[in-house]
C-alpha cells in the first residue's frame, strides 16, 4: 500500500492543476491560486513521502513530469494568456485571442524543460534552469496583482509589453544553464540548509509586508540571487 502513496499525491498535483484551469478560465483567481497552492503542496509532498517511505520508482518519475506538465506548464501559460486577452478584450471575447496566445509560449518552454529535466543527471540536489514551480508561482503572483491591486500595480501587470516581456525570460530561463538552488529539504538540519532556511525567512517577511505581491517578488528574488551566484562562481572560475 505504502508505495502507491507517493503516485496518488502526484495525481492529486494533476487534479488540483486541472481545477485551477478551470477556476483561470471562468476568471475565479483567487480559488485558482489557492488550487495552484495545493499543487506545488502536492508536489512537494509526493517526493518527501517517497524518500521518506523508500519507494522512489520510475513510474512516479513520469507521473510526476505529466502532473507537473498541466500544473505548472500549461496553468502559467493561461494565466498569461487570460491576463493579456483581459487587456485586448475587456469586455470579454467570442473566441481566441490571438494577440493573447503568445502566452502559452510558458507552457511550450515547460515542456521542453521538464523533459530536458528527466535527462538531465545533474540535477539531483540543484537545478539547472528556472524550475516549473517557481515559474507558476511568479506568474499567480501576477495573477493576484491584478486581481487585488492593493499596491495600484494593475496597469503594469495587465500592460502587455510587461507580460510579453515576463513570458520571454521566463521562457529562456526555465530552459537556461543558470544553477539555482532547490528549495526542497531532504533533511531539516540547518547544516546544509542554510540559504534554503535564510530564503524562507526572507520569504515570510515579505508575504507580511507585500500581501499578494509577495510571491512574485519572492521568485524574482530567488532568480536573482541565483544568477548573482553563477555569475560569482564564474568569476571565481576565471580567475584561477
Amino acid at each position: 500500500m505504502k508505495k502507491h502513496l507517493p503516485n496518488a499525491i502526484t495525481l492529486l498535483n494533476l487534479f488540483f492543476g486541472c481545477c485551477a484551469l478551470a477556476s483561470i478560465f471562468y476568471g475565479q483567481f483567487v480559488a485558482a491560486f489557492w488550487w495552484i497552492f495545493a499543487a506545488v503542496t502536492a508536489d512537494y509532498a509526493d517526493g518527501l513521502a517517497a524518500r521518506l517511505l523508500g519507494v522512489q520508482s520510475t513510474l512516479g518519475k513520469e507521473l510526476d513530469s505529466l502532473a507537473d506538465m498541466v500544473s505548472f506548464g500549461v496553468v502559467p501559460g493561461v494565466i498569461y494568456y487570460v491576463l493579456l486577452a483581459n487587456h485586448f478584450h475587456p469586455e470579454g471575447a467570442s473566441g481566441l485571442v490571438y494577440e493573447a496566445t503568445p502566452g502559452f509560449l510558458a507552457a511550450v518552454f515547460s515542456g521542453l524543460r521538464l523533459a530536458k529535466f528527466n535527462l538531465d543527471t545533474r540535477q539531483s540536489t540543484g537545478f539547472i534552469g528556472l524550475p516549473t514551480p517557481s515559474s507558476t508561482i511568479f506568474t499567480a503572483g501576477l495573477m493576484l496583482i491584478y486581481t487585488f491591486d492593493s499596491f495600484g500595480l494593475r496597469p503594469l501587470v495587465s500592460n502587455p509589453l510587461f507580460l510579453y516581456s515576463c513570458v520571454l525570460v521566463v521562457s529562456y530561463l526555465l530552459v537556461s544553464e543558470v544553477p539555482m538552488f532547490s528549495l526542497k529539504f531532504k533533511s531539516f538540519a540547518w547544516k546544509g540548509n542554510e540559504v534554503k532556511y535564510v530564503f524562507a525567512g526572507i520569504a515570510l517577511v515579505l508575504l507580511v509586508l507585500t500581501w499578494e505581491a509577495s510571491f512574485a517578488i519572492v521568485i524574482l528574488l530567488y532568480i536573482i540571487f541565483s544568477v548573482f551566484q553563477y555569475l560569482a562562481g564564474k568569476s571565481r572560475a576565471g580567475n584561477h
